[in-house]
C-alpha cells in the first residue's frame, strides 16, 4: 500500500556520523520520497531477485518473517553485486529484464533523483567503496491470518477490497540495514493497521481507480491509500502513514541509532595508504 506525507526532517546520517549518501536497494517511488522527506541523500542501485519462492506465504504463516526473509534476501544479492568487480550490467536485454521486474515498484512515477538505467548499474564511486549503508525492504499486506501481495488480476483485487469492508488489513513491513566494509547488519519490523469503513465492500473502488488509471496491480492489497477515491473510506491508520507506504520513519531511524551503537563497539574506518 502507499500513502503521501509532507515532512522534512534533519539529515540523520550526519547527526550520527554514518557514512553519506546511503545506498537504496529499492525501485520504489514511496520509499524514495520517504528518505527524501528524512533529508537522508541516497543513491538507487537496484538487483532485482526472484521472490517467488522465497518465505512462507501459506494460511496462518507469519508476515513478518517473510517480509525480513525478503528484504534480508535483497540485502545480500545486492551486496554480492556491489562487491562483484565485474558488477556492471552489460546485457541490454539484462537491463531491460531489470526494468520489467522493477516496474511495478516504481508505479509508473518518474525517477528524479537518478537516471533509471543507471540504478541497475552496480558499479559504486570511489567514496562509497571505503565506507556505505545498504538499505533493503520488502511490505505485504494481511488480512485475517491471509497474506495479501500484488493482486494477480482485477478480479483479485476486487476480492481483496471486499475483506476490508469487514475487518481492517495490516501492512507489514522489513527493513535491513548492511555496513560496509563491516558487513554489520542491524533488521526491523513495522506494522500498521488500515480501518475502513464498511461501505467500501459497496462502492466499486477498484473499477473507479482502475478508470483513473491508478495502477492498482502494482500495490501490494490492491489500493493505493493516499488516493483520494481511497482516502474517503478510510476512518483511522493505526501506526503510520509511512509504515503505510512501506518504509516507517522511525524504524528507520532506531535501526540508523542501532547501527552506529554496534560501530561504535567493534569498528571503525582503516585509514588508506
Amino acid at each position: 500500500m502507499t500513502a503521501s506525507t509532507t515532512h522534512t526532517e534533519i539529515n540523520p546520517l550526519l547527526h550520527l556520523n554514518l557514512p553519506s549518501p546511503l545506498i537504496l536497494g529499492s525501485g520504489s517511488f514511496t520509499r524514495k520520497l520517504i528518505l527524501e522527506e528524512m533529508n537522508i541523500p541516497f543513491v538507487l542501485k537496484v538487483k532485482p531477485i526472484d521472490e517467488q519462492y522465497i518465505g512462507d506465504r501459506s494460511e496462518g504463516s507469519d508476515p513478518s518473517k517473510l517480509v525480513m526473509t525478503l528484504a534480508k534476501a535483497k540485502n545480500e544479492a545486492l551486496i554480492t553485486a556491489l562487491l562483484d568487480t565485474n558488477n556492471v550490467v552489460k546485457d541490454d536485454t539484462a537491463i531491460s529484464q531489470c526494468h520489467a521486474a522493477a516496474a511495478d515498484d516504481d508505479h509508473h512515477h518518474h525517477d528524479h533523483n537518478q537516471d533509471n538505467h543507471d540504478k541497475y548499474h552496480l558499479k559504486l564511486d570511489h567514496d562509497l567503496q571505503k565506507e556505505c549503508i545498504v538499505l533493503t525492504a520488502d511490505q505485504v499486506v494481511t488480512h485475517s491470518k491471509s497474506i495479501l501481495e500484488k493482486p494477480i488480476d482485477i478480479q483479485q483485487a476486487r476480492d481483496f477490497v471486499q475483506r476490508y469492508g469487514v475487518s481492517p488489513p495490516s501492512t507489514v513491513g522489513a527493513v535491513v540495514m548492511t555496513h560496509l566494509p563491516s558487513g554489520i547488519s542491524v533488521s526491523g519490523v513495522d506494522i500498521s493497521t488500515i480501518h475502513f469503513k464498511s461501505d467500501i465492500q459497496y462502492a466499486n473502488l477498484v473499477d473507479k481507480l482502475v478508470e483513473d488509471g491508478a495502477p492498482v496491480l502494482s500495490c501490494a492489497g490492491g489500493l493505493m491509500v493516499e488516493h483520494p477515491f481511497v482516502v474517503e473510506f478510510i476512518e483511522k491508520i493505526d501506526g503510520t502513514q509511512d509504515g503505510v507506504m512501506g518504509l516507517s520513519k522511525d524504524l528507520v531511524r532506531r535501526l540508523l541509532v542501532e547501527l552506529r551503537e554496534k560501530l561504535d563497539d567493534g569498528w571503525s574506518v582503516q585509514p588508506t595508504n
